[in-house]
């Protein structure tokens, strides 16, 4: 650890400091964009109810919540409940976080260990880097963790997870390159009862929701983890990368309607405006967003907090109305 020249440790940014950083992008996309919207007006009419409606379908909140928001602010203003422009914004930031609070559960437990949780997702959305992350929050918490590389098809994949695993120092099971990934999965949920492991990390090859073949492989999976031990899996986790945006929410509901995905990480939420989308997973979908990756650091998977999210993107937003100072 440095130390400074007046032999002080410099301080590491806490979560919140991470999360307002990884969020930076989505709250200048949503929160800043509303607030440029309401800015100087007082009047709730038509038309601002429509730049309004651009404004959160632009920052992929989704149109179904977007009608939603309208409809509660029509719905106050007809009651007479608001009357000002200025007060949308409190009320978008309190009608987000219904939204994300009453879908937020926590990551499986189960009484008997192991508890099994399936990873899947495209390829290129941060997978198995997930997984090494969550091996290490797991690890940070005192549970014990084993790892499963399924992913018997990519080229390097269970390299990869290798690497990982030493650079969490948790145990990985594999086979050679093009076994049957259900025997893998075999093989680490017989090991993981007989050790009393806490959670099972399954790797899976990456796959597009359109490949039947390959979803068909999945629900094998799943199959020969709930012969081992019941109820198993107890999680199917959902690696999105925050990028695609709406793309994320069409992945999500089909991945949900072959794979019984009980829960999402949204990888990359640091380097898009697009984060909006967590919202509209949670609204029209049902799922929580259990982590969130924010950076390349093993630290850098956070799990979701829908007050503090919510806080992130509403409490330290700039005025839409500031202007750089100018230099004379």
């Amino acid at each position: 650890m440095i130390q400074t020249l007046f032999n002080t440790v410099p301080q590491e940014p806490s979560l919140l400091d991470k999360l307002r950083d990884g969020v930076q992008k989505t709250r200048e996309g949503l929160v800043s964009a509303i607030e440029d919207v309401l800015a100087g007006k007082k009047q709730i009419d038509a038309d601002l109810l429509e730049e309004l409606e651009y404004t959160l379908i632009s920052a992929d909140i989704g149109v179904s919540t977007t009608e939603d928001i309208l409809e509660r602010i029509r719905e106050r203003v007809n009651r007479q409940l608001v009357g000002d422009a200025s007060e949308l914004r409190g009320l978008i930031r309190e009608y987000l976080l219904e939204i994300l609070v009453a879908n937020d559960r926590p990551l499986a437990w189960v009484n008997t260990p192991p508890a099994v949780v399936m990873v899947v997702g495209v390829n290129g959305a941060g997978k198995t880097t997930t997984i090494g992350k969550l091996a290490s929050h797991l690890k940070s918490e005192g549970h014990s963790v084993l790892l499963c590389a399924a992913d018997t098809f990519r080229a390097a994949a269970i390299e990869q997870l290798e690497v990982w695993g030493t650079r969490t120092e948790t145990q990985v099971i594999r086979q050679n390159t093009g076994s049957d990934p259900s025997a893998v999965m075999f093989d680490a949920l017989t090991a993981a009862k007989a050790r009393g492991v806490d959670y099972v990390i399954v790797d899976t090859a990456g796959r597009l929701q359109t490949k039947t073949n390959l979803m068909a492989e999945l629900e094998k999976m799943r199959r020969t983890a709930s012969r081992v031990i019941d109820d198993a899996p107890h999680e199917v986790l959902l690696v999105l990368d925050a990028t695609t945006g709406q793309n994320g929410l069409e992945q999500a509901r089909k991945f949900t309607e072959t794979s019984g995905v009980t829960g999402i990480v949204l990888t990359k939420l640091d380097g898009t405006a697009k984060g909006g989308v967590v919202v509209a997973i949670a609204k029209e979908l049902g799922l929580p967003i259990r982590y969130i990756g924010v950076g390349e650091k093993v630290e850098d998977l956070l799990r979701f907090d829908p007050e503090k999210f919510i806080d992130s993107l509403f409490a330290t937003s700039k005025p839409a109305t500031s202007k750089p100072a100018t230099s004379k």
